[in-house]
């Protein structure tokens, strides 16, 4: 058999020496190159040596940070509570909280029930509860009150303080319920005590002012975290086309998971958001919904979700029943029906709240009140402005009475005299409100302010100024401001010129009537003071735009003009630390709204707000009518219950009625004790301030004693002030920047005795000026500029 010519089968032969391989081919070195060879240094023992060396203790931990595996390059990525995950790995089966809960600054809002070992054995890890934490982003910024708050709303909305899932914020304006709020909606739309979002869906309703506004709250406090979709403007196909999109996404991670709206767009497009359920609604300026029977509050009743949160500074503003509508929106059926509301509560408290109640009724009145109070303080929580005072300088309020002019005195009487005018009082009497009557309200206001107001009215010689052109001065002319014919203006202008010489303040003025605000802005152009102007012809965008230019301190812009009924809500006018409120509003949120521009986070300055009314006039029956209603929603809302009831129905309904030759109507009816002949004898007690009962501020008869200088001067200069009312808030004295009541009444006396009408007497009381060192969605909105009626 032959064998195989593989190589392993062959027989072994002996190798074949001549075999060269070819690398022996390869070129030889000369010697040069051996020499050269042999002179460099041998890199192996020299990295040898380098790997040797010992390290210390701290550079291996600066390796050891320095070869952390790959991050996330995500702008402003701070990594979850106990985060380490990595791209692609499977989440852990273990549940924990998104936040540490035993971090510093954290806000807990939930706590869960501590298990025993055997029981996280035994237990399904995914029915193990964690805690709620709020993001520390928004927890490291909150204020104590407003940490609060926040805990507040989320035991409410989620039904841990009773059988309810709404709530209202009653908070004053400035103590951030925005920021409350967006905290809120930021902690449900992220966790919750099953480790998954609570809600995925939100909505904000809000006046159209605002839309904006909240839209760059979340940006600014969430850094992008969260996107919105606000709904300002557009075609009508675009906001269906946004809104079926935004209502019909049901998944939990929602792209735009929070729509702000404004009311009247809500109300156009309810059938679209109300056919799928959202997680929460929010209502901003919620004091909207105090009428039950309009289409917006019944529109959002119609909302498919049961958290309701609304915030209001002013959840009483007339009366109990638009309370009731309040609470019934956030909460159905805890105070019943309306018929039972008002035959359980609001027919006994009324009663007992009138000066010539018995005291069977003023005891059933403070049974009935305490009961509601029991029931509503469930969902509802309140703060007032006094917190501010730990963050903001001081603020002095004072409510000036100013005489008019023998003019505005003389058209007031004719006018009160006329045949149609007593006619349309008895009108008024009846039932029904003569709608003739509240015209003649407003006519008689718009006197108070000018006689120009009405000049038109006088030609026309409309109802009660029949005879009433040969009154005002031969060729007068309303082209040209004279602010000598009216009491108001004449100590404004007085003022303005005070402050402009002697400071470098800025002032806001504010009226109700455009009509006024024409005759401020001829006053400006006539003293040639900077001033801007915002009223409801001025569009969202361009306000911003102006707000900013005013706030800017390197400006010399003087005067901010302000309608309160267009633009008086939601502007942060800090620049300014001086406030006129020209004339007064029947509905006392509106005016409290529009006072609270200057006093917010950001002031530096002490504040100064005057409150101007005409003295006997119709504008002190409606500061009296205001107060009133601050009472009773004091009482209410605050649970501060007074012994002293100081107008009665019958007082209020006495507008017509002019005073002449008075100090102050107002404080007539006060009857106050501490006063004996106009003269204060004892001063207000030391727990009261600017937020108390006109009672309980200090009265004034003559310039002395007042916290303003400017004032005092203007006082004096024009004689046109019959009497002050002023407080201030509850700040810390700072002595540094203060002066003596000592000096101040010597100032004064000074000058009383160049006039001769004080008698040389020895000053010995003592006061201070205050001053503080330096360590802001609830408004009434109506875009409109026309003159506001009577409502």
């Amino acid at each position: 058999m032959r064998r195989s010519l593989a190589p392993s089968q062959k027989q072994p032969s002996k190798s074949n020496l001549n075999f060269v391989t070819p690398f022996i081919n390869k070129r030889k070195r000369t010697c040069e190159q051996q020499k050269i060879e042999t002179q460099r240094f041998p890199l192996t023992p020299r990295q040898s040596q380098l790997v040797a060396l010992p390290q210390s203790e701290y550079e291996q931990l600066i390796a050891k940070v320095l070869s952390q595996p790959f991050k996330v390059p995500i702008a402003n990525y701070v990594p979850e509570y106990n985060a380490n995950r990595s791209l692609g790995v499977r989440r852990s089966t273990v549940r924990k909280a998104l936040h540490d809960p035993n971090a510093c600054n954290a806000l807990v809002l939930y706590t869960p029930p501590t298990y025993t070992e055997h029981e996280r054995v035994t237990m399904d890890p995914s029915k193990m509860l964690v805690h709620v934490v709020v993001d520390p982003i928004l927890s490291n910024i909150l204020r104590p009150h407003q940490r609060e708050g926040v805990k507040f709303m989320y035991e409410c909305v989620e039904g841990k303080r009773g059988p309810f899932n709404g709530c209202i914020m009653a908070d004053e304006m400035g103590l951030g319920k925005t920021l409350q709020c967006v905290t809120l909606t930021w902690t449900l739309l992220r966790q919750s005590s099953e480790c998954k979002p609570t809600i995925s869906k939100a909505i904000i309703v809000c006046p159209s002012s605002l839309v904006k506004n909240w839209e760059k709250e979340f940006h600014k406090w969430l850094q992008g975290r969260l996107h919105c979709l606000p709904m300002e403007g557009g075609s009508k196909e675009d906001n269906i086309r946004a809104l079926e999109q935004f209502a019909y996404n049901t998944s939990q991670r929602c792209g735009t998971p929070v729509l702000v709206i404004s009311y009247e767009t809500f109300r156009i497009y309810a059938d679209i958001l109300c056919r799928n359920e959202i997680g929460m609604v929010i209502c901003d300026e919620g004091h909207r919904l105090k009428n039950s029977d309009n289409l917006t509050y019944q529109a959002l009743m119609r909302l498919k979700t049961k958290r309701r949160v609304l915030l209001s500074g002013t959840p009483i503003q007339n009366d109990l029943t638009e309370y009731f509508s309040l609470v019934n929106f956030v909460n159905p059926e805890m105070l019943g029906t309306a018929s039972e509301f008002k035959r359980n509560f609001e027919n006994a408290i009324l009663r007992g709240q009138n000066a010539d109640s018995s005291d069977k009724e003023r005891q059933r009145a403070v049974e009935k009140t305490q009961e509601l109070i029991g029931l509503v303080n469930q969902c509802i929580i309140r703060r007032t402005n006094q917190i501010l005072t730990k963050y903001l300088p001081v603020k002095f309020e004072m409510v000036i009475c100013a005489k008019m002019t023998p003019l505005q005195e003389a058209l007031y009487v004719n006018f009160l005299k006329s045949d149609k005018v007593r006619k349309n009082l008895q009108d008024c009497s009846e039932k029904t409100t003569s709608l003739t009557a509240l015209s003649d309200i407003t006519t008689l206001k718009k006197l108070c302010s000018h006689p120009d107001l009405i000049y038109e009215k006088v030609l026309a010689r409309e109802n009660g100024f029949e005879n009433a052109q040969t009154i005002f001065p031969a060729n007068h002319n309303t082209k040209e401001i004279k602010p000598e014919l009216s009491g108001k203006f004449m100590l404004l202008d007085f003022m303005l010129a005070t402050i402009r010489t002697n400071s470098d303040d800025k002032v806001v003025l504010i009226s109700n009537y455009t009509q006024t605000l024409d005759l401020f802005e001829q006053l400006a152009r006539k003293r040639k003071y900077p001033f801007v102007r915002l009223d409801g012809t001025m569009t969202i965008k361009k306000r911003n735009k102006v707000v900013e230019r005013f706030n800017d301190p390197a400006v010399d812009c003087f005067l901010f003009m302000l309608s309160s009924k267009a633009g008086g809500c939601g502007l942060n006018l800090i620049g300014a630390n001086r406030l006129f409120m020209f004339d007064p509003d029947w509905n006392p949120a509106n005016d409290e709204q529009a006072m609270a521009r200057i006093w917010r986070d950001g002031q530096k300055k002490p504040c100064f707000i005057y409150r101007l009314v005409a003295t006997g006039s119709i504008e002190e029956k409606i500061l009296q009518r205001q107060t009133h209603k601050k009472s009773l929603s004091s009482t209410i809302i605050d649970n501060n219950e007074s012994e002293e009831k100081h107008f009665t129905r019958d007082d209020l309904k006495d507008l017509f009625r002019y005073e002449p030759g008075i100090l102050s109507d107002t404080h007539n009816k006060l009857k106050c004790k501490r006063c004996v002949n106009n003269i204060q004898t004892e001063p207000p007690a030391e727990n009261t301030d600017c937020t108390s009962h006109l009672s309980q501020w200090y009265h004034c008869a003559n310039n002395r004693g007042l916290p303003d200088s400017n004032l005092s001067e203007a006082w004096r200069t024009s004689k046109c002030i019959t009497f002050v009312f002023h407080h201030r808030s509850q700040a810390e004295v700072t002595k540094s920047t203060m002066e003596t009541s000592q000096e101040a009444e010597k100032r004064d006396g000074d000058a009383l005795e160049e006039e001769g009408r004080v008698n040389s007497c020895k000053k010995s009381k003592k006061s201070r000026r205050i001053s503080s060192d330096d360590d802001d969605e609830d408004y009434v909105v109506q875009d409109s500029s026309k003159d506001s009626d009577f409502e």
